[in-house]
């Protein structure tokens, strides 16, 4: 057993949830790091006066979530968790309730409002040639499809180089489009007389200022902005 900070035992009515809870805070009182080798079950067990059986669950329960794994030799290790492996599981829109999904919805607006500085910081001449290739190819229909929306925001989410944050996207992306397209739908998607198009943040982020492109972005998102106040509403 780690020599820092002992495990605590708990009383009579422990069940999983408290062995997992003392685990987790175990572990983190001691520091451990991904790769630091855990206490093997038994002796988890016997700090804690409780069953083999509830121990196993409890750390069954880290290891789906990635922070402990089992390694031969070596037996139970700290892992490197996969910090959106969990939200995989659940970003479904068809298992997430209204309030979530719209939730998410805002996330998503949230996000794109905030990454300009850096898009500015990290963009490269490539960059802003591929974006343009994008548009290019978009403007010769009178409105991009869903797909093609995607693809020019991916590629925005690309260029900040935070691979989490690019993955963390595309992970709303089903969430973003099943509300965008109930909006839809029912006719509740508002127009902006002053809407900014795709080629007006290409030229922003091409030619303009950090301040240019956040207002571009800004007019560009205004009718999904204006579909969370009806809903709030």
């Amino acid at each position: 057993m780690n020599s820092k900070q002992s495990l605590t035992p708990l009383d009579n009515i422990s069940m999983t949830d408290r062995v997992e809870n003392n685990l987790r805070a175990y572990f983190l009182e001691n520091a451990f790091k991904p790769g630091d080798s855990l206490p093997g079950e038994i002796e988890i067990a016997e700090k804690l006066n409780v069953s083999r059986n509830v121990v196993r669950e409890a750390l069954s329960r880290l290891r789906m979530l990635g922070i402990i794994e089992s390694r031969t030799r070596r037996g139970m290790i700290m892992a490197r968790p996969d910090i959106l492996g969990g939200l995989e599981r659940v970003l479904n829109p068809f298992i997430l309730g209204n309030d979530t999904l719209n939730d998410v919805f805002e996330m998503r607006l949230i996000l794109e409002m905030g990454m300009a500085e850096f898009l500015f910081s990290r963009k490269t001449d490539k960059d802003i040639e591929e974006l343009e290739a994008i548009v290019k190819k978009q403007s010769s229909i009178p409105e991009p499809t869903i797909e093609e929306e995607i693809e020019f925001h991916t590629k925005l989410y690309d260029m900040t180089g935070n691979e989490t944050f690019t993955r963390f996207q595309i992970l709303l992306l089903p969430v973003f489009n099943h509300v965008f397209n109930i909006y839809k739908k029912e006719n509740k998607l508002p127009s902006a007389p002053d809407h900014i198009h795709h080629d007006g943040i290409v030229k922003a982020l091409k030619s303009g200022t950090v301040e240019d492109f956040r207002l571009a972005m800004k007019k560009h998102l205004a009718p999904y902005f204006q579909m969370t106040e009806q809903n709030s509403n």
